[in-house]
């Protein structure tokens, strides 16, 4: 779906025909089918127009009654099909108008799900959120303008101005000389309302955060008395948005007056040099009369179509916020031709000279060289920020390395089947996130079609069955939004039951019990340690008490593997391991089986 150029740098008729072809096209016998009928109501409104001079005729002539009651009938046929073919245009227009709504969320919504993690690392959820209703239905609202603007409003206003040429060309010519400077002076605002267009939609994206944060982070903002600072902020959001509205507002207003006045010239010296005609020249009054209805209904078609230029303006800039997703490369995009990930050498993790860094110019990694054996257990521990939790995601492909290779079993994770790499990896984080529903929902994640008594098993595992069928509802509980319902501890294990469910080969931890109390921690880490045999398992810990244990540890200090190797090795070393653990407990460490016990 990709154009030649961005759609920022596109121009107004390009994005509209770009519109059309991808997101009209499927829909066209709905839209030509609407197209058509707004044409008949367009035919029935200036032949009602040309009507009128017969009508008039007939009223002064002897014996023209006969006639005028034929024509009485014809105009009420007129306006009957006039409102049916209204009523029809509008209900296939509005139809395939909200299946192109839907279309535009889907793909929006896919091609979020195909970016990585850095994409979201700079934008706040609340831009998608706008993104997905207000811009989509921008979109739809500057195609349906398109079409009812050319099939309404212009054959309305071709119509009546073939109608006023018909009755007098002179007439015609004085009425329609202001178009120019109508056209001129709409043409200086449509910049303008692109510009506001964009601030109102800046706006709003401001106000979905503050409403977001204010709401998931309530907590935190009663307790520091926060009110204050987040009323400022969504003060401040609703007036730019109610400022950028009110400047849209008087910019398109501007085209009343502007028409108002070319309206009035235009009628003024109609009637001004129509009367001389049929006073002086004793012209035809029915002619006169049926070219002033037709100029008088000629106007609101002309003006809504010098305003429709501004409205379909405030669509397309909702077309170019879409296009700025959707063109944008989709990282994770499915490759066809890659070969599924083969975890039949017990899954060993190797990674071998990687650097990454999120931002340019500021590596977290420069270099790092380990190695996770199958059936083993291998921690990485070091300072924050020293990027172990990046290593996580570098295993698991949320992003790109910069340089050097992700390994498992021989195979480069970057040329391998994105979802069968993620199939072998179960994953249990610190920053725990449950989804709306139920806490069986929510386990049941963990294997797609997993059985009642497998959720159940898994929850045992994990030492949450107990709590579980202590609610009201059991496992059928509602979580509330984010398992606010929920204990942070109780939060971890249903995370660490849907990851037992998964049963994959590979178990990446990071601080899995950070958010545990000492005996839910005790609990937790007994379910971890039958959950690790036969998984290759890498676990990123801040507490050195949960890894002493582990087959391998990894100090990863300054972006690189600084020391690694069993606990006991590693304080013999008396290196940044052993003063790492040392600051740790507040006291220099006297010897290993001192240090190992109080762990």
């Amino acid at each position: 779906m990709n154009a030649t150029k961005p759609a920022t740098e596109q121009g107004s008729l390009a994005l509209l025909r770009r519109l059309f072809s991808e997101y009209g096209r499927p829909h066209l016998r709905a839209y030509v089918a609407g197209a058509l009928l707004m044409g008949v109501g367009a035919a029935a409104t200036s032949y009602s127009a040309w009507l009128l001079s017969p009508i008039v005729n007939g009223m002064v002539g002897a014996g023209g009654f006969k006639e005028l009651r034929a024509l009485s009938w014809v105009v009420f046929g007129l306006f009957t099909l006039r409102g049916l073919v209204t009523f029809g245009s509008l209900a296939l227009l509005s139809r395939a108008g909200n299946r192109v709504v839907a279309t535009i969320q889907r793909e929006l919504f896919d091609a979020l799900l195909r970016q990585d993690m850095r994409f979201f690392h700079d934008r706040h959820s609340a831009e998608f959120m706008t993104r997905l209703s207000l811009s989509a239905n921008g979109m739809r609202d500057a195609m349906q303008q398109t079409i009812t603007s050319t099939s309404r409003d212009a054959l309305t206003a071709i119509g009546l101005v073939a109608v006023m040429i018909g009755r007098d060309p002179m007439l015609a010519l004085i009425a329609l000389a202001g178009l120019p400077v109508a056209a001129a002076t709409l043409g200086r605002l449509i910049g303008k309302i692109r510009k506001f267009a964009r601030r109102s939609f800046d706006g709003s994206t401001r106000i979905v955060e503050t409403l977001q944060e204010a709401v998931l982070g309530a907590r935190i903002v009663k307790s520091f008395n926060l009110e204050d600072v987040m009323r400022a902020r969504m003060g401040s959001a609703i007036r730019e948005v109610e400022r950028s509205a009110n400047r849209m507002a008087i910019t398109a207003a501007i085209s009343n007056p502007v028409s108002d006045v070319l309206a009035g010239f235009a009628i003024g010296a109609v009637i001004f040099y129509g009367s001389w005609r049929v006073t002086i020249q004793h012209a035809d009054p029915g002619s006169l009369f049926s070219f002033i209805a037709a100029l008088m209904l000629a106007y609101e078609p002309l003006k809504r179509l010098g305003r429709s230029n501004l409205d379909i303006q405030n669509g397309l800039m909702g077309a170019r916020m879409i296009y700025e997703v959707l063109d944008g490369p989709g990282v994770e995009a499915a490759a066809p031709g890659l070969p599924g990930l083969d975890v039949s050498g017990g899954g060993r993790i190797a990674l071998e000279g990687v650097r990454f860094g999120y931002r340019p110019d500021e590596p977290v990694l420069v270099g790092v060289d380990l190695v996770a054996e199958p059936n083993t257990t291998t921690a990485l521990v070091g300072p924050s920020g020293g990027g172990k939790s990046t290593i996580i995601g570098l295993i698991q492909r949320f992003y790109s390395p910069d340089a050097g290779r992700v390994l498992i079993d021989g195979q480069d994770v970057m040329k391998v089947d994105l979802h069968s790499l993620r199939a072998s990896i179960a994953f249990v984080s610190q920053d725990v996130f449950l989804f709306r529903g139920t806490i069986r929902d929510n386990i049941a994640l963990g294997r797609a079609g997993a059985t009642e008594e497998e959720i159940v098993a898994a929850a045992i595992k994990a030492h949450a069955h107990d709590f579980i069928i202590g609610f009201g509802d059991g496992y059928a509980t509602n979580i509330g939004e984010q398992g606010a319902q929920l204990s942070g501890g109780q939060r971890a294990r249903i995370a660490i039951a849907r990851a037992i469910l998964k049963d994959a080969p590979i178990l990446l931890l990071d601080e899995p019990t950070a958010a545990l109390d000492s005996e839910s921690e005790r609990e937790i880490q007994k379910a971890l340690d039958d959950l690790r045999i036969g998984r290759t398992t890498v676990v990123v810990a801040h507490r050195l008490q949960t890894i002493i244990n582990a087959d391998r540890i990894c100090v990863i200090d300054g972006g690189r593997v600084a020391e690694s190797g069993v606990h006991a090795d590693l304080i013999a070393r008396d290196g940044v391991y052993r003063a790492f653990f040392s600051m740790q407990f507040g006291e220099p460490v006297s010897g290993i089986p001192d240090a190992s016990a109080r762990a």
